[in-house]
C-alpha cells in the first residue's frame, strides 16, 4: 500500500505536506471587523472567487477586540485592531508572522505608509493597513448655527469641549467615542498638553476635569450609535471618525433630509490612525486568512471599498478608482496643510492605560 501511495503521489505531483495542508484547512474563514467598516459586495465576492465560506462579525471598540484576543481561542482568523493596540499586542505574541510571499498585492501599498507603521510593526511583519483617517467632529451645521448663532465659529475642539459652548448644544443632542484613549487624548491635546501623555496626572488631572466639565452635555458614549442618530438629525455634534460622518452625511442625503452632516478637524489638530488587518497566533484558517488580505489589497476592491464607506485607503494603485469627490474631500484624504496638525497614537506603558480606563470610568459614570 506505501509503495501504490507513493506512485499515486508522483504520477499527480502531489507530495504529503501539501496534502495533509489540504486536510487541515477548511474552506472557512472567520473575521472580526468594525461595524460599517466594508462594501456590501466585498465579502460575497470573495466567496465566490475562492469558494470559501466566510463568518464576519463586528465590534465597534479596540477595547472589546482587545479582550478576546487576549482570552485566546477567540475563534478568528482576521481581526481589524487600530495601530497603537496593535503594536502591544505584538508584544504580547497575539499575532503570526505574515508569509509575505503569500501577499504579491503588498506591492500596491503606499511605501511612506508602510515605513512609518514599522515604528508600531517594526518590520511590517505580522499586520497590513487597511483603512485610515481621523478623529474629529461630526456636526449638523444648521443645528449648530441654530444653538450659537450665525457669527459663531464652527472650526475648534471648543464646540465640544468648552462647557459654555457644549451647553448651548446639550439640548440638539452630543455625543463622544466611547474610546478612552481616543477622548482623552484629545481633551490633553484641546489643553495644550501631550496628546500621548505619559504622566499619569495628565489624565487625573486636565484630562478628568476637562471632560468633566462637559460630562452634563454629553448625552451618550457610544463608537456605532451616532452615525444613524446623525443621519436622522438625531444629534447635532459627535466626537467621531471622519468616515463615520461620511457615511451619516450619506444617509441624511438619501433621505432628503434637511440638513447636511459635515465633519470638522478642528483647527487645532486631530488624531490621525491606522486599522490594520492582522491573523492571531491561534488562526485555524492563516492561509485563508492571507488570500483575503491579499483579495483585499487588489485595488479595485479598496477602491469599492473606500467609495462605499468614505475612508481614505493605503492602496496607491487604487487612487484611480476612487471617487473624485472622496479624493479631493480634505476631511478624508487631508492635504499636506493639514496633516501637519495631525498626531498619531503612540504605545504607552500598561500602567497609562490602566490610568486612563479608571479615569474614563468615572467619566461615564459622572462620578
Amino acid at each position: 500500500m506505501r509503495l501504490c501511495l507513493t506512485r499515486l503521489m508522483l504520477v499527480f505531483g502531489l507530495t504529503l505536506p501539501a496534502m495533509v495542508v489540504a486536510a487541515e484547512e477548511e474552506k472557512i474563514l472567520n473575521i472580526y471587523n468594525w461595524s460599517d467598516y466594508i462594501a456590501e459586495d466585498t465579502v460575497t465576492n470573495f466567496e465566490k472567487q475562492t469558494g470559501i465560506k466566510v463568518r464576519y462579525d463586528l465590534f465597534d471598540s479596540n477595547s472589546v477586540l482587545e479582550s478576546k484576543l487576549l482570552a485566546g481561542n477567540s475563534g478568528y482568523d482576521l481581526v481589524v485592531p487600530s495601530s497603537q493596540f496593535l503594536a502591544r499586542q505584538i508584544q504580547a505574541g497575539i499575532f503570526k508572522k505574515l508569509d509575505k510571499s503569500k501577499l504579491p498585492n503588498i506591492k500596491n501599498l503606499d511605501a511612506d505608509m508602510l515605513k512609518s507603521l514599522q515604528g508600531k510593526d517594526p518590520g511590517n511583519e505580522h499586520a497590513m493597513p487597511y483603512l485610515w483617517g481621523t478623529t474629529g467632529l461630526g456636526y449638523i451645521k444648521e443645528k449648530v448655527t441654530a444653538a450659537l448663532g450665525n457669527d459663531h465659529p464652527i472650526d475648534s475642539w471648543a464646540l465640544f469641549f468648552d462647557p459654555k459652548i457644549s451647553s448651548k448644544l446639550k439640548g440638539c443632542g452630543i455625543s463622544a467615542l466611547d474610546a478612552a484613549d481616543e477622548v482623552l487624548s484629545a481633551a490633553l491635546f484641546y489643553k495644550g498638553l501631550d496628546p500621548n501623555s505619559t504622566n499619569a496626572k495628565d489624565y487625573e488631572g486636565p484630562a478628568f476635569e476637562t471632560m468633566m466639565a462637559v460630562r452634563p452635555n454629553i448625552r451618550y458614549f457610544n463608537s456605532s450609535q451616532y452615525i444613524t442618530d446623525l443621519a436622522n438629525g438625531d444629534l447635532c455634534l459627535a466626537l467621531g471618525w471622519s468616515g463615520d460622518a461620511a457615511i451619516a452625511a450619506t444617509r441624511a442625503a438619501e433621505a432628503k433630509k434637511p440638513f447636511e452632516v459635515s465633519y470638522l478637524i478642528p483647527k487645532e489638530g486631530a488624531a490621525l490612525w491606522f486599522d490594520m488587518m492582522a491573523i492571531p497566533a491561534d488562526a485555524k484558517h492563516p492561509n485563508n486568512a492571507l488570500m483575503f488580505m491579499n483579495y483585499i489589497m487588489e485595488p479595485k476592491v479598496i477602491a469599492d471599498i473606500s467609495n462605499f464607506v468614505t475612508y481614505a485607503n493605503p492602496n496607491t494603485a487604487s487612487t484611480p478608482m476612487v471617487d473624485k469627490a472622496i479624493l479631493d474631500n480634505p476631511n478624508i484624504y487631508p492635504p499636506a496643510s493639514v496633516k501637519t496638525r495631525l498626531y498619531s497614537f503612540k504605545l504607552l506603558n500598561p500602567s497609562i492605560d490602566r490610568v486612563r480606563n479608571r479615569v474614563w470610568t468615572k467619566i461615564k459614570t459622572g462620578t
